[in-house]
């Protein structure tokens, strides 16, 4: 993401425009705090104004952050960092907890770089050092549970990684100025029936519409459900289980997320895994930008510019049911997948309250190495692949974060029997998120390009979206919006791997 310019940063600033919400944070020099664009304050003089790609900096330049505005609840607290994919992968791994117990050390060996030299491209790419960034990510996560939770102050604290009360205390004594028990709400609306409610934040526009027209024909029975605008499903973490719901919130550019689960410990991670799976970090704006640059696609973003990525909770489950995806229908690759889970899944754990409609887990990789899954009507070929899969989870848990880039992802896949590059670009679109995944020999696709300008090969299209780079995967999403007429339908699986 290019640094915008400290005039053109104003100039959001006056608008409040929501659209610039997480691009840049202002420090205010008058005041010492930083503040995001829409913060609701009074608008500081030009000259008393410094603006940062990202709130690390803010912090590191000595800016305290707002209360009023709360940059904790910004969206891409953390993601200016350009193209550069071993930051961007590292960024990730610390907001998975990579480095609340493990060492900047062991976290460069993951990535396959040396200790000095992510350091150096944090510097060059963040502004900061690894470290840092997870103590700020610490620090503002469990600013908004202090704010939006009756959690103890001690949960807190386990939730957001620090090791210790003290070293919690410490922390925010530093950051704000004065310990955290002098802003804890006397009641707050977050606590719910054993569950926690927060507020995710995204930059506006944000077509939620679309996202749940994308779940509803698929929704795997017992394992998630769609009701109107609400989205909720069963979750599991460290073989330990809960649910969560997601819906919009009724003010502002947030979703609202219910959060049942056992251990607060995990409270980051599935806060994480939530903002994923949304695409919660998209800048929807620049990508419609960038998009609407290209004559053929400039209409279908006009009409529906919020288009996000439909991501999935388990990139192991969203593979599963694109193998059983192949050459069937979507209402086809539906049934069997239920067939699947009721088959092989587990109902939840005995005293884990669960909406009625919520009755399965999706079977885990051990429990599908030796099934027969011949008793669930699909084909030899597929069951081999299925079970290659989860033998490959199996023997290495961190199958699918081991990748670097889009190139290795899709390598890495297509070495699984019955994985071929739709199937393995599928996943990497909707499983693992990545901006620049582009099936290029679906059907659809094929269908839609011929449909708005001309008959194309697989080849051919892949030429014709260079210039839709990074984003070819919001490309693609349009492009299947344009060629479904039914919006119950606007994404098909009912292609060959």
């Amino acid at each position: 993401m290019a640094k915008l310019a400290a005039d053109v940063c104003y100039r959001a600033l006056l608008t409040r425009d929501g659209r610039f919400d997480g691009r840049f944070f202002t420090g205010v020099r008058s005041t010492g705090i930083f503040c995001r664009p829409i913060c609701p304050a009074r608008t500081p003089k030009f000259e008393n104004c410094e603006f940062f790609d990202n709130a690390v900096q803010a912090q590191q330049a000595g800016y305290r952050p707002c209360l009023r505005c709360h940059p904790e609840l910004s969206p891409r607290l953390f993601d200016q960092v350009g193209t550069e994919v071993t930051v961007a992968r590292a960024l990730r791994l610390i907001a998975d907890g990579a480095l609340d117990s493990g060492t900047v050390g062991k976290l460069a060996a993951k990535l396959g770089v040396s200790d000095r030299r992510l350091r150096q491209l944090f510097v060059q790419h963040v502004g900061t050092s690894p470290r840092q960034v997870a103590q700020t990510r610490r620090v503002l996560f469990a600013k908004q549970l202090i704010h939006e939770t009756d959690l103890s102050l001690t949960e807190v604290a386990i939730a957001a990684g620090f090791n210790s009360l003290r070293r919690f205390n410490d922390a925010m004594r530093q950051t704000y100025g004065h310990a955290p028990s002098q802003w804890r709400r006397r009641s707050s609306p977050g606590t719910q029936a054993g569950g926690l409610q927060l507020r995710l934040a995204y930059s506006p526009p944000y077509d939620w519409s679309a996202l749940m027209a994308y779940w509803q024909p698929r929704v795997l029975a017992g394992v998630e459900s769609v009701v109107g605008d609400t989205y909720a499903r069963l979750i599991r973490l460290d073989d330990q289980l809960g649910w969560v719901r997601v819906r919009p919130a009724q003010k502002g550019h947030y979703l609202q997320a219910d959060i049942h689960f056992e251990s607060v410990g995990s409270l980051a991670q599935i806060v994480e895994r939530l903002r994923r799976m949304f695409d919660l970090a998209a800048d929807g704006s620049a990508i419609s930008a960038h998009l609407s640059q290209d004559p053929l696609l400039r209409p279908l973003v006009n009409r529906r510019p919020g288009l996000r990525l439909p991501g999935a909770w388990d990139p192991f489950e969203l593979t599963v049911r694109v193998i059983l995806g192949q050459q069937v229908s979507v209402a086809a690759a539906t049934t069997v997948c239920n067939r699947l889970i009721q088959r092989f899944g587990e109902p939840p754990t005995t005293g884990l309250q669960t909406p009625a409609e919520l009755t399965y887990q999706f079977p885990q990789p051990q429990a599908l190495t030796q099934a027969d899954l011949s008793t669930v009507g699909i084909t030899p070929a597929r069951a081999q692949a299925i079970q290659s899969l989860a033998a490959e989870l199996v023997a290495n848990p961190a199958f699918f974060s081991q990748f670097t880039t889009l190139d290795e992802t899709i390598a890495g896949l297509c070495r699984l029997p019955g994985i071929g590059p739709w199937t393995a670009q599928y996943v990497a679109l909707r499983g693992l998120q990545i901006p620049d995944a582009f099936p290029a020999g679906d059907l659809g696709l094929l269908r839609a390009i011929a449909a708005l300008e001309q008959p194309m090969t697989q080849t051919q299209l892949i030429r014709r979206a260079e210039p839709w780079q990074p984003w070819r995967a919001y490309a693609a999403l349009h492009l299947w919006t344009a060629d479904i007429e039914s919006v119950a339908n606007q994404w098909t699986e009912a292609y060959p791997a």
